[in-house]
């Protein structure tokens, strides 16, 4: 036996755009429905709801005329209302070719929202659906409350169905619009259906209020059901829609009966471009398409990754366009770290690599970020630590930076086993750490380096939240040197590449 087709229609741009916050503009709306069609590959997809506003005219518009173009007008669809063809008109100046209809699946939502009886909402979808046919305009129907419908008025349901199979509408559209079905629930009322009315094309239409929206797709497959709503990021109106990339890897994954189009390398990009036009950001534990989905934290996962891929299972990031990362962190053990310096090509003895591990670990136990781009300066911080002895320590100090005060400094150094403390100000926390230094240096009756440079840098793709290295330039007997600190606040940096400096001239 063949495989069976199931359609896939993405409902980013009409549904999706009712998450709280989010709006396309025109432009942004084309750019959406182009890589929807043509890089995912969808089988169609929602993009607005008629009569709502001129933006949401004029997005329409510019869709429909680039759809008829590349020969897309029957993929892309319209939500409509029972409103005497208003909503007809308003397709017919748009260009919009197919309507999705909204009317009522439940008889509680048709008594108290619409007050008609069944009969007369009949001959209204009826007059609705007759207009349309005459434009030229094709009909699909959503019964909205659907769900509800079929725990608590299935007779209606079937009323509704008995009628609606009468009518020249291509599909159905079945939506869990409360999102209120549990799994059991989805695969017994769409079984029930699609045995019943076999010869009719049935979508389901999933709301993930309970986290189930993905499982609900699932039941609604093996039910028998012929097509699928989805969105980007499973954006949508309050928990959202079924998520696009996810209900892609479960069909190709534990579904091999079904044929579904849609491209899966281009999932994350197209994943990325909404987020960047919603402003509404992915989780970082967003399955395939989250930050951290294919990012190993722990040390034990990527030494067995190294050991014949232990930690890898089916879903594969360069499926998605993606690339597998090992995080660097209090958890990280050497193998974690030799990941990430095998990508940036570079290798360290077992003595230094514990040493790397051992600064990795400190900086994780702060809280700190560590990114691969990190890796380079903290080598450097390391090996350049152990060149010399240590004789002087900062063993600790107080900065203090208030409005209308100057900054002040009190630190606590120790010299050959001696402690000395000192309190000095300065027109910056560094300055006034430096003055308190010079006072206890004079003390002691020692001169400090003159300090000729002093530079601040980040890794290239690191974050503010991560390290930042500070380069010291000074100049001791007419000789120039540098020291480096590195830590992810600037001025404790400093003071770290100042103690390097002490050490350097003891």
């Amino acid at each position: 036996m063949g495989k069976r087709k199931i359609e896939i229609m993405d409902t980013t741009l009409r549904d999706g755009e009712q998450t709280s916050g989010v709006s396309f503009s025109a432009a942004e709306k084309l750019t959406i429905a182009q890589l929807l069609l043509e890089e995912l590959q969808v089988d169609r997809i929602e993009i607005a709801s008629a009569r709502v506003s001129e933006g949401e005219f004029e997005g329409v518009k510019g869709i429909m005329t680039w759809a008829e173009t590349k020969g897309y007008t029957d993929k892309i669809e319209v939500l409509t209302f029972v409103d005497k063809g208003l909503s007809i008109e308003w397709m017919k100046k748009s260009g919009a070719k197919v309507q999705n209809l909204l009317t009522k699946g439940s008889l509680n939502h048709l008594t108290h929202q619409l007050k008609k009886t069944p009969e007369q909402h009949f001959s209204e979808i009826a007059e609705s659906i007759a207009l349309a046919t005459e434009n030229g305009i094709e009909t699909n129907v959503y019964l909205e409350d659907w769900s509800n419908g079929m725990r608590n008025s299935s007779e209606y349901v079937y009323q509704y169905l008995d009628f609606i199979s009468t009518q020249p509408v291509k599909r159905i559209l079945l939506p869990d619009t409360l999102g209120v079905l549990i799994p059991s629930e989805t695969f017994e009322y769409i079984s029930e259906i699609t045995k019943r009315y076999p010869g009719i094309h049935f979508d389901f239409h999933a709301h993930n209020d309970y986290d189930l929206s993905v499982a609900n797709v699932m039941e609604s497959l093996k039910a028998g059901v012929h097509g699928l709503h989805v969105t980007v990021n499973g954006m949508g109106e309050r928990a959202g829609n079924a998520p696009l990339a996810s209900t892609i890897a479960v069909i190709n994954d534990f579904m091999p009966e079904i044929e579904i189009g849609v491209k899966e390398t281009s999932l994350y990009s197209v994943s990325k471009l909404v987020e960047t036009f919603t402003g509404y950001r992915i989780p970082a534990n967003k399955p395939i398409v989250g930050d951290n989905v294919f990012t190993q934290t722990a040390g034990i996962h990527a030494d067995g990754d190294n050991k014949n891929n232990l930690y890898f299972n089916d879903l594969l990031p360069e499926r998605f366009g993606r690339k597998r990362k090992y995080a660097l962190g209090k958890t990280s053990g050497k193998a974690n770290i030799e990941k990430n310096l095998q990508e940036l090509g570079l290798q360290l003895n077992q003595e230094d690599l514990k040493l790397v591990t051992q600064r990795i670990i400190e900086l994780g136990d702060k809280k700190e970020t560590v990114t691969k781009e990190d890796l380079p300066y903290i080598i450097s911080d390391v090996l350049d630590s152990h060149t010399y002895q240590e004789k002087v320590t900062v063993e600790s100090y107080l900065l203090s930076h208030a409005k209308g005060m100057r900054p002040s400094t009190t630190i606590c150094l120790k010299i050959d086993g001696q402690i000395i403390e000192e309190h000095a100000q300065g027109d910056g926390q560094f300055d006034a750490f430096m003055n308190a230094l010079t006072k206890i240096y004079k003390t002691k009756k020692m001169t400090l380096p003159k300090l000729t440079d002093y530079a601040v840098r980040i890794p290239p793709g690191s974050s503010s939240d991560a390290l930042c290295e500070t380069i010291i330039t000074w100049v001791n007997d007419g000789k120039e040197f540098k020291t480096r600190g590195l830590d992810s606040d600037q001025t404790v940096a400093a003071i770290i590449a100042t103690q390097k400096m002490l050490n350097v001239i003891a």
